[in-house]
């Protein structure tokens, strides 16, 4: 084989390697579907499966505090006024699918710490470091925001809003999808903006 030959061969791997990885090449979980299940530990080790949780609605938030857009919407306590807005029927679970060995990967004990100094307010929040929950659903980016209604079924995926910057005063002329949804759903409607691309920083899986 020449030179050439295997820089070629090198670069094809490599490709395939990229295209395998992309979260773009993931089956996303479908809306009108059953939410796909699944198990994952929180910050204290202990198991959560979306199965405890039958009956109710649950908003699904990827996250990464090393992510600008994430940032956002926590350095403007929009996220937070949010994980607290709906009451206690409704879960809110963040899940952070960064790998261990990523320089944005961080560890339970530091995440207690972050969460605590935005005063964020989520139900649980769940380490994903094999990536297997974030995979299931097709979760691309962070944030990235799904809502799953009290028969088990996904109503919404994609983008927290419609200001697609990483700029903390854009929240407050944003139109909150999450929101919208959300409110469509209490009203016993169907939600007119389902599904939509999400926008943020890639997420970092193995």
């Amino acid at each position: 084989m020449t030179r050439a030959s295997r820089r070629l061969t090198l670069k094809l791997a490599a490709a395939a390697t990229v295209a395998l990885l992309s979260p773009a090449a993931f089956a996303a979980a479908v809306v009108g579907q059953p939410a796909p299940a699944f198990t994952a530990p929180d910050l204290a080790g202990k198991p959560v499966s979306l199965a405890d949780f039958k009956g109710k609605t649950v908003i699904l938030e990827w996250h990464n505090f090393g992510c600008p857009f994430v940032q956002k919407h926590y350095k403007s306590n929009n996220m937070q006024a949010l994980q607290r807005r709906f009451g206690p029927d409704v879960v809110w679970l963040t899940i952070n699918s960064t790998h261990a060995g990523h320089q944005d990967y961080q560890s339970p004990a530091v995440l207690t710490q972050e969460l605590k100094k935005f005063d964020s307010a989520p139900t649980r929040f769940l380490m994903d470091e094999s990536g297997a929950v974030g995979r299931a659903y097709g979760a691309k980016v962070t944030p990235h925001l799904y809502i799953i209604d009290a028969t088990g079924k996904l109503v919404y995926n994609g983008a927290i809003d419609d200001k697609r910057t990483a700029n903390v005063d854009d929240v407050k002329t944003a139109k909150n999808f999450v929101v919208a949804a959300m409110d469509e759903l209490r009203a016993g409607k169907p939600v007119s903006n389902a599904s939509n691309a999400p926008y943020g920083c890639t997420i970092k899986y193995k």
